[in-house]
């Protein structure tokens, strides 16, 4: 952040009521907890490979990778007739 931006959020500060002070405060401090567990998530990974537990950190998928479509059948539910089946 450069040091124009940072000032302008400090001159604010006095103008802005009681309940907008605590909500900044709360969110400056999520952000600073998420920092913190990522640091100490990647180091920790970084233990991981340099042990030789792992050999790569694998980034969990965010997306969904398919749209999965419902196929309509006629008559009962196919679990049900699965079901019935295996008796």
């Amino acid at each position: 952040m450069s040091q124009a931006i940072l000032n302008q959020i400090l001159d604010q500060l006095p103008d802005l009521e009681k309940s907008e002070l605590q909500h900044l405060s709360q969110e400056i401090q999520g952000y600073l907890s998420d920092r913190e567990t990522v640091t100490k998530r990647a180091a920790f990974h970084q233990a991981l490979v340099e042990s030789g537990l792992v050999r790569k950190i694998k980034k969990p998928a965010f997306a969904q990778k398919t749209d999965k479509q419902l196929i309509p059948i006629q008559g009962e539910p196919a679990s049900q007739s699965i079901i019935e089946e295996r008796r």
